[in-house]
């Protein structure tokens, strides 16, 4: 074998040996007596699956402050922001930005990321350089990329035509912004021309829809109602959100019935929307994140994503998946033991599923040998400490090694 990982800690708490050989998982074992090229003693840390990024925006990440700052902290605002820092975009400077993103996001454990690429410009920049950069990291990260109309799928002349185009070029989703469409009436025709498109070219669908505090925004039954007829459910994501938090009871438990039904993905991004939303309210003030538990509870699938590192909307972020998962455990007040191992499943399995890796992605023997190795015990471990991830194995290789800090008291 390659390497024999020694000691190893399995989320489910079993105790084993992990051998890999030629890029993919050989065996799993409670004692290993084969030899490896390189043996490492895990010492009883969690070995976990790789994070996976379910949403960021790699076009705009580590653009914070460029040309202003947001001084209002509200979505609209960063749009705006954007709308004038998008003009000076050249192919170069998002192939670097969207890389040294990239790294960041793998040192710590990502090695599965859906970033969105802005294609309300007529030159395509952003996608042009993001389907550059999936490729330039193909052999250590793999990268899907959606063609994202942050203007709306009919907010400008020529932004149908530039979707079309974008999924021509190869995009690997179609995405969509309805709430921000000009009415009511384009937002849902953007909808079903999303769903038109994934069908007519054979792509994923993920759409922003109803991030915003309005509970009047109801665009997620139109996105469940086009996956419900069509057949394409788990192919479908519903990104954000927000305004299901809005809802009143009686609207959402009607709607969660449909959602199960529709066999949706959904994808919370609980640093941004817990800072984006509710900017116009007083007190009580809402925590504008999506119902992440009661989807949960529902058997929905829910993953979790950045959105943001460093960009018009939100100045902050490392590219941390755990700091993630921890605003989720208390944002969505999921603190129970099950609730924890839930979120941790969030940045795990559950984005595997959102995006449709299949049989590239898990701990199981015959996989690819994608894993990684944490400075803790478990899951909830991993989560309540931000655990140092100290290993990552991508494709078989050994890609990052890091040591967690050290606490000397004199």
């Amino acid at each position: 074998m390659d390497f024999m990982l020694r000691e190893c800690r399995l989320p489910s708490g079993e105790a084993v040996d992990i051998g890999l050989e030629h890029g993919l998982i050989k065996a799993i074992e409670p004692r290993l007596e084969a030899k490896a090229d390189q043996v490492i003693s895990i010492g009883g840390k969690l070995v976990s699956p790789p994070f996976v990024e379910s949403h960021i925006h790699l076009d705009s990440a580590l653009t914070a402050g460029q040309p202003r700052w947001n001084q209002s902290g509200t979505l609209f605002e960063g749009i705006e922001i954007w709308r004038d820092r998008k003009q000076s975009l050249t192919l170069k400077d998002v192939k670097e930005r969207a890389i040294a993103t990239l790294k960041l996001q793998a040192q710590q454990g990502v090695l599965f990321v859906r970033t969105h690429a802005d294609v309300s410009e007529t030159s395509l920049t952003a996608l042009k350089a993001l389907l550059e950069v999936r490729d330039i990291v193909k052999d250590w990260i793999t990268v899907q990329v959606v063609a994202f109309p942050q203007d709306g799928l009919y907010g400008s002349p020529g932004n149908l035509e530039l979707m079309t185009e974008s999924i021509k070029l190869g995009a690997d989703a179609v995405g969509g912004i309805p709430h921000y469409e000009m009415t009511r009436e384009d937002g849902v025709q953007s909808v079903h021309r999303a769903f038109e498109l994934a069908q007519q070219y054979d792509r994923l669908i993920d759409i922003h829809c109803d991030e915003i505090d309005d509970d009047q925004s109801r665009f997620l039954e139109v996105v469940a109602a086009c996956a419900v007829r069509s057949g394409l459910g788990s192919r479908v994501t519903a990104s954000h959100t927000t305004a299901f938090a809005s809802y009143n009871n009686a609207y959402a438990f009607k709607l969660m019935g449909l959602l199960a039904r529709a066999n949706l993905n959904f994808i919370a991004n609980p640093l941004i929307n817990i800072t984006l939303q509710g900017r116009t309210d007083t007190y009580p003030k809402r925590r504008g994140v999506t119902r992440v538990k009661e989807l949960w509870q529902q058997g929905v699938n829910v993953s979790l994503g950045h959105d943001c590192v460093q960009d018009p909307w939100y100045n902050l972020g490392t590219g941390n998946m755990l700091d993630v998962a921890s605003m989720a455990v208390h944002v969505c007040q999921m603190t129970g033991q099950d609730e924890i191992a839930a979120c941790y499943a969030m940045i795990t399995t559950n984005g595997a599923k959102t995006l449709a890796l299949g049989e590239s992605y898990g701990l199981e023997v015959g996989k690819p040998a994608n894993l990684i190795v944490l400075d803790a015990d478990s899951p909830y471990d991993a989560i309540r400490r931000r655990a140092t991830v100290t290993h990552v194995f991508s494709r078989g290789k050994l890609l990052v090694q890091t040591k967690p800090a050290e606490v000397t008291w004199e």
